[in-house]
Protein backbone atom coordinates (compact mmCIF):
# COMPACT_ATOMS: atom_id res chain seq x y z
CA UNK A 1 0.00 0.00 0.00
CA UNK A 2 1.09 3.78 -1.01
CA UNK A 3 2.05 5.74 1.99
CA UNK A 4 -0.47 8.18 3.04
CA UNK A 5 2.11 10.88 3.46
CA UNK A 6 3.27 10.31 -0.55
CA UNK A 7 -0.20 10.39 -1.80
CA UNK A 8 -0.88 13.60 0.11
CA UNK A 9 2.35 14.99 -1.62
CA UNK A 10 1.45 13.85 -5.03
CA UNK A 11 -2.31 15.49 -4.48
CA UNK A 12 -1.00 18.34 -3.03
CA UNK A 13 1.63 18.61 -5.87
CA UNK A 14 -1.43 18.23 -8.67
CA UNK A 15 -3.14 21.11 -6.99
CA UNK A 16 -0.04 23.15 -7.21
CA UNK A 17 0.02 21.91 -10.87
CA UNK A 18 -3.54 22.77 -11.21
CA UNK A 19 -3.45 25.94 -9.56
CA UNK A 20 -0.12 26.93 -11.62
CA UNK A 21 -1.97 26.06 -15.29
CA UNK A 22 -4.71 28.08 -14.54
CA UNK A 23 -2.59 31.04 -13.00
CA UNK A 24 -1.02 30.83 -16.66
CA UNK A 25 -4.01 30.52 -18.12
CA UNK A 26 -5.61 33.60 -16.43
CA UNK A 27 -2.63 35.13 -17.18
CA UNK A 28 -2.27 34.33 -21.09
CA UNK A 29 -5.95 36.06 -21.38
CA UNK A 30 -4.89 38.93 -19.41
CA UNK A 31 -2.24 38.86 -22.04
CA UNK A 32 -4.27 38.55 -24.90
CA UNK A 33 -6.92 40.98 -24.13
CA UNK A 34 -3.91 43.74 -23.73
CA UNK A 35 -2.74 43.07 -26.74
CA UNK A 36 -5.73 43.45 -28.35
CA UNK A 37 -6.56 47.39 -26.35
CA UNK A 38 -2.58 47.61 -27.01
CA UNK A 39 -3.43 47.09 -30.78
CA UNK A 40 -6.28 48.81 -31.10
CA UNK A 41 -4.36 51.92 -29.32
CA UNK A 42 -1.74 52.38 -31.93
CA UNK A 43 -3.92 52.32 -34.25
CA UNK A 44 -5.86 55.13 -33.29
CA UNK A 45 -2.64 56.85 -32.73
CA UNK A 46 -1.67 56.27 -36.19
CA UNK A 47 -4.76 57.84 -37.42
CA UNK A 48 -4.74 60.81 -35.22
CA UNK A 49 -1.24 61.46 -36.47
CA UNK A 50 -1.75 61.03 -39.85
CA UNK A 51 -4.48 63.36 -39.97
CA UNK A 52 -2.99 65.89 -37.89
CA UNK A 53 0.18 66.09 -40.19
CA UNK A 54 -1.66 66.96 -43.24
CA UNK A 55 -1.66 70.78 -42.47
CA UNK A 56 0.74 72.89 -41.14
CA UNK A 57 0.01 73.93 -37.50
CA UNK A 58 1.52 77.68 -37.42
CA UNK A 59 1.45 79.71 -40.51
CA UNK A 60 4.03 82.33 -38.43
CA UNK A 61 7.16 82.98 -40.48
CA UNK A 62 10.45 83.64 -38.95
CA UNK A 63 13.37 85.55 -39.97
CA UNK A 64 15.67 83.04 -41.63
CA UNK A 65 18.19 85.65 -42.74
CA UNK A 66 21.21 84.74 -40.27
CA UNK A 67 21.05 81.28 -41.69
CA UNK A 68 23.55 80.40 -44.73
CA UNK A 69 22.56 79.67 -47.78
CA UNK A 70 23.15 75.77 -48.84
CA UNK A 71 26.27 75.75 -51.25
CA UNK A 72 27.37 71.76 -52.15
CA UNK A 73 31.01 71.24 -51.55
CA UNK A 74 31.05 68.13 -54.36
CA UNK A 75 28.77 67.23 -56.24
CA UNK A 76 27.98 63.23 -55.33
CA UNK A 77 26.09 60.24 -56.42
CA UNK A 78 24.63 57.30 -54.25
CA UNK A 79 21.92 56.57 -52.36
CA UNK A 80 20.66 58.27 -48.14
CA UNK A 81 19.54 55.83 -45.98
CA UNK A 82 17.36 57.34 -43.30
CA UNK A 83 15.66 55.69 -40.85
CA UNK A 84 13.52 56.19 -37.59
CA UNK A 85 10.70 59.06 -37.12
CA UNK A 86 7.29 58.94 -38.13
CA UNK A 87 7.13 62.40 -38.11
CA UNK A 88 8.31 62.92 -40.61
CA UNK A 89 6.42 61.12 -43.02
CA UNK A 90 3.17 61.84 -41.30
CA UNK A 91 4.00 65.26 -42.20
CA UNK A 92 5.62 66.51 -45.30
CA UNK A 93 8.72 67.60 -43.81
CA UNK A 94 10.73 64.58 -45.07
CA UNK A 95 9.19 64.80 -48.72
CA UNK A 96 9.86 68.64 -48.73
CA UNK A 97 13.89 67.87 -47.47
CA UNK A 98 14.17 65.13 -49.84
CA UNK A 99 12.72 67.58 -52.89
CA UNK A 100 14.89 70.61 -51.49
CA UNK A 101 17.90 68.70 -51.57
CA UNK A 102 17.61 67.28 -54.39
CA UNK A 103 17.69 70.70 -56.44
CA UNK A 104 21.63 70.72 -55.46
CA UNK A 105 22.42 67.24 -55.17
CA UNK A 106 20.33 65.76 -58.20
CA UNK A 107 22.27 62.20 -57.87
CA UNK A 108 22.08 61.60 -54.48
CA UNK A 109 18.56 59.49 -53.45
CA UNK A 110 16.86 59.51 -50.43
CA UNK A 111 15.47 56.28 -49.03
CA UNK A 112 13.18 56.42 -46.24
CA UNK A 113 12.10 54.22 -43.89
CA UNK A 114 10.16 55.88 -41.01
CA UNK A 115 8.25 53.44 -38.71
CA UNK A 116 8.68 54.68 -35.49
CA UNK A 117 11.76 56.45 -33.31
CA UNK A 118 11.76 53.48 -31.25
CA UNK A 119 13.04 51.43 -33.82
CA UNK A 120 15.73 54.11 -34.83
CA UNK A 121 18.70 53.22 -33.19
CA UNK A 122 18.62 49.25 -33.81
CA UNK A 123 18.89 50.46 -37.85
CA UNK A 124 21.88 51.88 -36.66
CA UNK A 125 23.62 49.46 -34.25
CA UNK A 126 22.92 46.64 -37.56
CA UNK A 127 24.06 49.15 -40.21
CA UNK A 128 20.66 49.21 -41.55
CA UNK A 129 20.74 53.04 -41.97
CA UNK A 130 23.13 56.04 -42.62
CA UNK A 131 21.15 58.17 -40.50
CA UNK A 132 17.97 58.19 -38.31
CA UNK A 133 15.77 60.94 -36.97
CA UNK A 134 15.07 59.67 -33.09
CA UNK A 135 14.49 61.41 -29.93
CA UNK A 136 17.28 61.14 -27.71
CA UNK A 137 18.34 57.53 -26.95
CA UNK A 138 17.28 55.97 -23.90
CA UNK A 139 20.15 53.88 -21.39
CA UNK A 140 19.86 50.63 -23.42
CA UNK A 141 19.74 52.46 -26.82
CA UNK A 142 23.15 54.01 -26.30
CA UNK A 143 24.24 51.11 -23.74
CA UNK A 144 23.73 48.94 -27.01
CA UNK A 145 25.06 51.29 -29.42
CA UNK A 146 28.35 51.89 -27.60
CA UNK A 147 28.96 48.14 -27.19
CA UNK A 148 28.53 47.65 -30.96
CA UNK A 149 29.90 50.09 -32.25
CA UNK A 150 33.01 51.26 -29.81
CA UNK A 151 32.07 54.97 -30.04
CA UNK A 152 28.43 57.31 -29.08
CA UNK A 153 26.44 58.63 -31.87
CA UNK A 154 26.94 61.53 -33.52
CA UNK A 155 23.61 63.95 -32.56
CA UNK A 156 22.85 67.03 -34.80
CA UNK A 157 19.74 68.99 -33.81
CA UNK A 158 17.94 69.13 -36.77
CA UNK A 159 15.10 71.59 -35.69
CA UNK A 160 13.21 73.23 -32.90
CA UNK A 161 10.22 71.17 -31.12
CA UNK A 162 6.85 72.56 -31.68
CA UNK A 163 4.43 74.62 -29.66
CA UNK A 164 1.77 72.98 -29.26
CA UNK A 165 1.41 69.78 -31.89
CA UNK A 166 1.51 66.70 -30.34
CA UNK A 167 3.89 63.82 -31.20
CA UNK A 168 6.01 67.11 -33.29
CA UNK A 169 7.92 66.93 -30.04
CA UNK A 170 6.08 69.84 -28.72
CA UNK A 171 6.79 72.07 -25.73
CA UNK A 172 6.92 71.00 -21.80
CA UNK A 173 5.12 73.45 -19.40
CA UNK A 174 4.17 73.72 -15.88
CA UNK A 175 0.80 73.86 -14.84
CA UNK A 176 -1.04 74.59 -11.90
CA UNK A 177 -4.70 74.95 -11.01
CA UNK A 178 -6.19 78.39 -12.29
CA UNK A 179 -6.82 79.19 -8.31
CA UNK A 180 -3.33 79.02 -7.67
CA UNK A 181 -1.67 82.46 -7.46
CA UNK A 182 2.48 81.68 -8.10
CA UNK A 183 3.42 83.99 -10.64
CA UNK A 184 5.96 81.72 -11.36
CA UNK A 185 8.80 78.90 -11.39
CA UNK A 186 12.25 78.46 -11.52
CA UNK A 187 14.75 75.33 -12.87
CA UNK A 188 15.72 75.00 -9.34
CA UNK A 189 12.11 75.09 -7.97
CA UNK A 190 11.03 72.51 -10.87
CA UNK A 191 14.05 70.09 -9.66
CA UNK A 192 13.09 70.40 -6.11
CA UNK A 193 8.86 70.18 -6.83
CA UNK A 194 9.37 66.94 -8.80
CA UNK A 195 12.72 65.20 -7.88
CA UNK A 196 14.05 63.91 -4.56
CA UNK A 197 16.75 63.17 -2.33
CA UNK A 198 19.45 61.27 -4.54
CA UNK A 199 22.84 60.22 -4.87
CA UNK A 200 24.04 61.19 -8.55
CA UNK A 201 22.50 61.07 -12.47
CA UNK A 202 23.41 60.25 -15.08
CA UNK A 203 25.19 61.74 -18.15
CA UNK A 204 24.67 59.14 -20.96
CA UNK A 205 25.90 55.92 -19.86
CA UNK A 206 28.04 57.53 -17.00
CA UNK A 207 26.76 57.80 -13.40
CA UNK A 208 27.80 60.81 -11.87
CA UNK A 209 27.76 61.67 -7.79
CA UNK A 210 28.98 64.81 -7.85
CA UNK A 211 25.40 65.46 -8.85
CA UNK A 212 24.17 64.34 -5.96
CA UNK A 213 21.73 66.38 -3.60
CA UNK A 214 20.01 65.84 -0.51
CA UNK A 215 16.41 65.71 0.99
CA UNK A 216 16.98 69.95 1.91
CA UNK A 217 16.40 70.92 -1.50
CA UNK A 218 12.89 69.06 -1.68
CA UNK A 219 10.65 71.49 -1.99
CA UNK A 220 6.95 69.56 -0.69
CA UNK A 221 4.64 72.94 0.49
CA UNK A 222 3.51 75.86 -1.06
CA UNK A 223 5.20 78.51 1.27
CA UNK A 224 8.67 76.52 0.05
CA UNK A 225 7.61 78.73 -3.54
CA UNK A 226 7.03 81.87 -1.76
CA UNK A 227 2.94 81.78 -0.94
CA UNK A 228 1.99 83.06 1.97
CA UNK A 229 -1.37 82.64 4.13
CA UNK A 230 -3.26 79.83 3.91
CA UNK A 231 -1.72 78.49 1.44
CA UNK A 232 1.50 78.62 3.40
CA UNK A 233 1.94 75.00 4.97
CA UNK A 234 -0.77 73.48 2.09
CA UNK A 235 1.12 70.17 0.53
CA UNK A 236 1.88 70.30 -3.35
CA UNK A 237 0.40 67.34 -5.07
CA UNK A 238 2.34 66.31 -8.34
CA UNK A 239 1.20 65.14 -11.54
CA UNK A 240 3.20 63.54 -14.22
CA UNK A 241 3.83 61.02 -17.10
CA UNK A 242 4.06 57.45 -16.23
CA UNK A 243 8.04 57.05 -15.55
CA UNK A 244 8.26 53.93 -18.41
CA UNK A 245 7.52 56.89 -21.35
CA UNK A 246 10.46 58.75 -22.96
CA UNK A 247 8.98 62.45 -22.14
CA UNK A 248 9.68 61.42 -18.31
CA UNK A 249 13.10 60.07 -18.88
CA UNK A 250 13.39 63.15 -21.08
CA UNK A 251 12.15 66.06 -18.33
CA UNK A 252 14.30 63.90 -15.62
CA UNK A 253 17.37 63.94 -18.06
CA UNK A 254 16.85 68.36 -18.45
CA UNK A 255 15.53 69.04 -15.58
CA UNK A 256 16.11 66.79 -12.37
CA UNK A 257 20.20 66.20 -13.56
CA UNK A 258 19.27 62.94 -14.81
CA UNK A 259 18.08 61.34 -11.79
CA UNK A 260 15.75 58.80 -11.54
CA UNK A 261 14.71 59.42 -8.11
CA UNK A 262 11.17 61.54 -7.89
CA UNK A 263 8.96 63.44 -6.10
CA UNK A 264 7.77 60.25 -3.73
CA UNK A 265 4.32 61.31 -3.98
CA UNK A 266 3.93 62.02 -7.90
CA UNK A 267 0.66 61.00 -9.49
CA UNK A 268 2.25 59.46 -13.12
CA UNK A 269 -0.49 58.42 -15.63
CA UNK A 270 -0.37 56.63 -18.69
CA UNK A 271 -1.97 56.16 -21.88
CA UNK A 272 -5.49 54.08 -21.48
CA UNK A 273 -7.82 52.08 -23.56
CA UNK A 274 -11.14 53.15 -22.11
CA UNK A 275 -14.27 50.80 -22.54
CA UNK A 276 -15.72 52.50 -26.28
CA UNK A 277 -12.22 51.85 -27.55
CA UNK A 278 -11.09 55.43 -27.45
CA UNK A 279 -7.91 56.25 -25.72
CA UNK A 280 -7.57 58.39 -22.65
CA UNK A 281 -4.00 60.08 -22.51
CA UNK A 282 -2.11 60.74 -20.55
CA UNK A 283 -1.95 64.47 -21.34
CA UNK A 284 -5.61 64.73 -20.65
CA UNK A 285 -5.32 62.48 -17.77
CA UNK A 286 -3.19 65.07 -16.14
CA UNK A 287 -4.94 68.37 -16.69
CA UNK A 288 -8.16 67.03 -15.64
CA UNK A 289 -7.35 65.65 -12.54
CA UNK A 290 -5.33 68.94 -11.82
CA UNK A 291 -8.13 70.99 -12.47
CA UNK A 292 -10.23 69.06 -9.63
CA UNK A 293 -6.65 70.35 -7.54
CA UNK A 294 -5.87 73.94 -6.19
CA UNK A 295 -2.84 72.42 -4.52
CA UNK A 296 -1.61 70.60 -7.71
CA UNK A 297 1.29 70.85 -10.00
CA UNK A 298 2.36 69.13 -12.89
CA UNK A 299 4.58 68.99 -16.24
CA UNK A 300 3.16 68.27 -19.18
CA UNK A 301 3.38 68.60 -23.15
CA UNK A 302 1.80 71.56 -24.16
CA UNK A 303 -1.94 70.69 -26.40
CA UNK A 304 -3.18 74.15 -26.00
CA UNK A 305 -4.86 75.40 -22.49
CA UNK A 306 -7.36 73.32 -20.62
CA UNK A 307 -9.99 74.40 -18.79
CA UNK A 308 -8.98 74.78 -14.70
CA UNK A 309 -5.48 74.83 -15.52
CA UNK A 310 -2.89 77.84 -16.42
CA UNK A 311 0.94 77.64 -17.64
CA UNK A 312 3.83 79.13 -15.67
CA UNK A 313 6.13 81.21 -16.61
CA UNK A 314 9.55 79.36 -16.15
CA UNK A 315 13.03 81.28 -15.23
CA UNK A 316 16.64 80.12 -15.49
CA UNK A 317 17.38 80.54 -11.88
CA UNK A 318 16.51 83.25 -9.45
CA UNK A 319 18.38 86.19 -11.20
CA UNK A 320 16.24 86.07 -14.36
CA UNK A 321 13.26 86.66 -15.58
CA UNK A 322 10.02 84.30 -16.05
CA UNK A 323 9.88 84.01 -19.77
CA UNK A 324 6.23 83.31 -20.73
CA UNK A 325 5.41 80.08 -22.75
CA UNK A 326 4.73 81.57 -26.58
CA UNK A 327 5.34 80.21 -29.33
CA UNK A 328 8.03 82.85 -30.61
CA UNK A 329 9.66 81.94 -27.24
CA UNK A 330 10.12 78.41 -28.21
CA UNK A 331 11.16 78.91 -31.74
CA UNK A 332 14.00 81.48 -30.17
CA UNK A 333 14.44 79.42 -26.99
CA UNK A 334 14.07 82.08 -24.33
CA UNK A 335 11.40 79.66 -22.99
CA UNK A 336 13.87 77.29 -21.30
CA UNK A 337 11.64 74.13 -21.82
CA UNK A 338 11.62 73.46 -25.06
CA UNK A 339 12.41 70.32 -27.00
CA UNK A 340 14.52 69.23 -30.19
CA UNK A 341 14.64 67.10 -33.08
CA UNK A 342 17.08 65.05 -33.74
CA UNK A 343 19.39 63.24 -36.68
CA UNK A 344 21.80 60.92 -35.22
CA UNK A 345 24.67 58.99 -37.87
CA UNK A 346 27.93 56.73 -37.02
CA UNK A 347 31.75 58.32 -37.39
CA UNK A 348 33.58 55.47 -35.99
CA UNK A 349 36.72 57.28 -34.22
CA UNK A 350 39.78 57.07 -37.20
CA UNK A 351 37.02 57.32 -39.88
CA UNK A 352 35.02 60.32 -41.39
CA UNK A 353 31.44 61.44 -41.53
CA UNK A 354 29.94 59.56 -44.76
CA UNK A 355 29.95 62.46 -47.12
CA UNK A 356 26.38 62.32 -48.69
CA UNK A 357 25.27 62.69 -45.04
CA UNK A 358 27.22 65.64 -44.25
CA UNK A 359 25.90 66.96 -47.32
CA UNK A 360 22.31 66.61 -46.68
CA UNK A 361 22.82 68.14 -42.74
CA UNK A 362 24.47 70.90 -44.29
CA UNK A 363 21.20 71.28 -46.09
CA UNK A 364 19.12 70.45 -43.18
CA UNK A 365 20.89 73.13 -41.45
CA UNK A 366 20.75 75.75 -43.80
CA UNK A 367 18.30 78.44 -44.48
CA UNK A 368 16.78 76.50 -47.44
CA UNK A 369 16.09 73.41 -45.16
CA UNK A 370 15.12 75.02 -42.38
CA UNK A 371 12.60 77.35 -44.41
CA UNK A 372 11.35 73.73 -45.12
CA UNK A 373 10.22 73.41 -41.87
CA UNK A 374 8.63 76.26 -41.55
CA UNK A 375 6.99 75.78 -44.54
CA UNK A 376 5.80 71.93 -43.02
CA UNK A 377 4.12 74.37 -40.06
CA UNK A 378 5.08 71.71 -37.24
CA UNK A 379 8.46 71.80 -36.35
CA UNK A 380 9.92 75.41 -35.24
CA UNK A 381 13.55 76.75 -37.44
CA UNK A 382 16.34 76.60 -35.88
CA UNK A 383 18.02 79.80 -34.74
CA UNK A 384 21.26 80.80 -36.22
CA UNK A 385 23.11 80.57 -32.83
CA UNK A 386 21.87 77.04 -32.97
CA UNK A 387 22.84 76.58 -36.75
CA UNK A 388 26.48 77.65 -36.23
CA UNK A 389 26.76 75.56 -33.03
CA UNK A 390 25.94 72.24 -35.22
CA UNK A 391 28.09 73.00 -38.13
CA UNK A 392 30.39 73.50 -35.85
CA UNK A 393 30.11 69.92 -34.56
CA UNK A 394 30.35 68.32 -38.03
CA UNK A 395 32.91 70.71 -39.88
CA UNK A 396 35.52 68.48 -38.61
CA UNK A 397 34.05 64.64 -39.07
Amino acid sequence: MENPLNIHRSVAASALALAALLTAFHASAQTEEDSVKSMQAQAERAGVVAERGKLPHYTRTFDLSALPHYVPKQQLTGWIRIHGSNYLADGRLGELWEKGFEKFEPEVKISYYLPTSAAAFAALDYGQADLVMSREPGFYDLLAYERIMGCDPVQITAATGSYDVAGWENSTVILVNKNNPLKGITLDQIDGVFGAARDGGWAGTNFHPEWARGPEKNIRTWGQLGLTGAWADKPIHVYGFNLRYSTATEFSDKFLHASDKWNENIHAYAHIVQPNGKRYIEADQITDALAKDPYGIAYNRYRGDRDGTRRLPVAVDANSAYVEHTLENIQNRTYPMFSEAYFYTTVKPGTKMDPMVKEFLRYVLSQEGQAEVMHDGKYLPLTADVVREQLKKIEDL
